[in-house]
């Protein structure tokens, strides 16, 4: 199989290999698919497998950041892979893959994320269960009353895009989050675009919703840095209670929206996971945040097959926020882990699961070091 980037007039041949994978397009879908994809695509991002001339295999690289612990991380986000389904078990989804975890490495991206529809394919190369997307079922009545002071929104467009992204940056970045995904300007002008999603902005805070069904909304994100804005972009949500029944609302595990409502008892959520590998250690550690309050020198031993760079024995230090990575001469007794297991331990998957599930290993004092610098609830508001 060569693998090769497709052009922008070559992505009508991976209609039928998608369709086929995630289900069927209308022509009205693949219009829009196109149109949102494009900037992926003119950046020499979309691959294609080729079998002589036929398309047998196709995966996207968005290139995305990752916030962690309010910092922003370069991140390759992995989408749309799909094998033609007569040529499956041949391999050729680890080789595309194998393939994007090349380029993801060479674009400079420390970090990779996806959602999987298998997961032993993403384990075997470095990915593991990290966070989840939070879908959680809302009376839209219960939103009805949720405003407060009158606060400065307006709707939004795709002339907006770099200020909707400086507004979700900023959001991220006050909270701390852990987890959720920003997309480059080009990609949002193209979001903003659409006819059939409402986007509202604000001087800090951005709301994007549209119609699921007849009586149901789907709340795609809802961000702000202050009350009175959370408020208000909720408020606007809830004023359609007249017509839709319940919101469907992309939210983070402790969503301050579920600390707004007036009655809250039993909730219904929804839980898609998605994976994450960590492509370059030291670049991924430079970048993060970590707790401010935790200071911790940690030897470790990393063993990564797929990109031995990674490989070795290292020091980590974290002080004051930051982290630093460091080859060492090795420790007398490293916490020893895999690939597998750094990438879980990045998103902060507890380290007693870790350890328990056998991708961690090491002395008590050193793991409960690493335990306290990366302790994270990450989440994200995309799928992609």
């Amino acid at each position: 199989m060569e693998i090769r980037s497709l052009t922008f007039d070559e992505m009508d041949v991976t209609r039928t290999i998608r369709s086929q994978a995630f289900g069927r397009f209308s022509d009205a879908d693949w219009a829009e698919t196109l149109r949102v994809a494009r900037p992926v695509v003119e950046a020499g991002r979309q691959y294609g497998g080729f079998d002589g001339d036929r398309l047998v295999a196709t995966a996207r690289l968005h290139d995305m950041t990752q916030w962690w612990h309010g910092r922003p991380v370069s991140m390759g986000g992995v989408g749309g892979v799909a094998v033609a389904p007569e040529e499956r078990g041949r391999g050729l989804g680890r080789r595309m893959m194998t393939e994007v975890l090349r380029r993801c490495a060479e674009y400079g991206h420390p970090l990779s994320m996806l959602y999987p529809a298998t997961t032993p394919l993403y384990r075997s190369l470095g990915w593991e269960h990290a966070g989840a997307l939070h879908v959680a079922e809302l009376r839209t009545e219960a939103l009805r009353g949720v405003g407060g002071e009158r606060v400065a929104v307006r709707r939004a467009g795709a002339g907006d895009a770099a200020e909707v992204a400086a507004v979700i940056a900023r959001v991220h970045g006050a909270a701390g989050d852990c987890g959720p995904v920003g997309w480059r300007e080009e990609v949002w002008r193209a979001f903003l675009a659409e006819d059939d999603r409402f986007f509202y902005l604000a001087e800090d805070g951005y709301l994007a919703y549209q119609w699921s069904g007849p009586s149901e909304l789907e709340v795609e994100r809802v961000v702000a840095a202050s009350e009175a804005t959370l408020r208000a972009l909720w408020a606007i949500v809830g004023s359609t209670s007249s017509t839709a029944d319940t919101v469907r609302a992309h939210v983070a595990p402790d969503d301050p929206v579920l600390w707004l409502l007036g009655e809250r008892t039993a909730e219904r959520v929804e839980r898609t996971r998605w994976m994450l590998r960590v492509v370059d250690a030291p670049a991924a550690i430079g970048a993060r945040g970590f707790p401010a309050a935790v200071h911790a020198s940690v030897p470790l031993r990393i063993d990564d097959p797929h990109l031995p760079a990674n490989s070795g024995d290292w020091l980590l230090s974290v002080k004051e926020g930051r982290g630093v990575l460091e080859p060492s001469g090795g420790a007398a007794d490293p916490v020893r882990v895999g690939t597998r297991g750094l990438s879980a331990l990045y998103a902060g998957v507890p380290v007693a699961t870790l350890r328990r599930a056998g991708l961690l290993e090491g002395g008590a004092a050193d793991l409960a070091a690493l335990g306290a610098v990366f302790a994270a609830v990450p989440f994200s508001l995309d799928h992609f």
